[in-house]
């Protein structure tokens, strides 16, 4: 049990290096222009267009690292910062961004897997801790419970695995055609790159530590199954 509050503590503080880390090379690179002075809204329009992909519009959305793809309604959405920025950062995040769109436009298998987990998973993770909660209260007198809490986080856990392929993909695809386009070049490429690399470092870490709850709640449950 020990054991496990120090792999907690372990992943918190690797975290919260890699969320500073992210933030630190993102400010970096904010400061770094491209070349033709294309802003994230331009760079997503080019790369969707380039893919043929034109019933997909790019909005700004507010907050800072709030970027995201959604497929819903088919909206790539740029944080302010990126939105109207012709930087580095700029560029990496709308491009990454538009590797979802163009992923939703390929029928790509992980993305399409998900998709079809996010009302699943919508739904778990509002009852997920209250059932595991009863189910600790509860393991002698019902120790069915817990195990319903754990396949409900469990189920937490598959979608943030399959998140990692889904992203670095996106990153794949993102810097290829920053590369191909003329968009980055040799000398700020790889600024690109160690962008998008530490954002995806944090949902390594965001699985890790989806995995590592997740063994800790089973492994409360065998102890209490053991001394029932």
């Amino acid at each position: 049990m020990y054991l496990n509050w120090i792999l907690f503590g372990i992943i918190a503080l690797v975290s919260y290096a890699v969320s500073a880390m992210l933030q630190s090379k993102f400010k970096k690179y904010s400061n770094v222009p491209i070349d033709r002075g294309l802003t994230g809204r331009d760079v997503a329009e080019k790369m969707l267009h380039d893919n043929g992909i034109y019933d997909v519009k790019v909005v700004s959305t507010r907050g800072m690292l709030t970027d995201h793809y959604n497929p819903g309604d088919k909206t790539v959405n740029l944080s302010e910062g990126v939105y109207s920025s012709n930087s580095v950062a700029a560029a990496a995040v709308a491009a990454h961004e538009c590797g979802h769109a163009v992923q939703h436009a390929r029928a790509y298998g992980p993305l399409k897997m998900r998709s079809s987990l996010v009302p699943i998973v919508s739904f778990s993770s509002k009852w997920v801790m209250w059932v595991i909660l009863a189910g600790v209260l509860l393991i002698n007198s019902f120790p069915t419970l817990i195990w319903v809490g754990i396949g409900l986080f469990a189920l937490t856990t598959i979608f943030s695995v399959v998140t990692l392929p889904v992203e670095i993909n996106a990153s794949s695809r993102a810097l290829t055609w920053l590369n191909t386009a003329g968009i980055t070049n040799v000398n700020n490429h790889d600024m690109a790159k160690d962008a998008l690399k530490w954002a995806a470092y944090t949902y390594v870490v965001a699985a890790l530590g989806s995995i590592a709850t997740l063994v800790y709640y089973v492994t409360i449950a065998l102890s209490g199954s053991r001394r029932s």
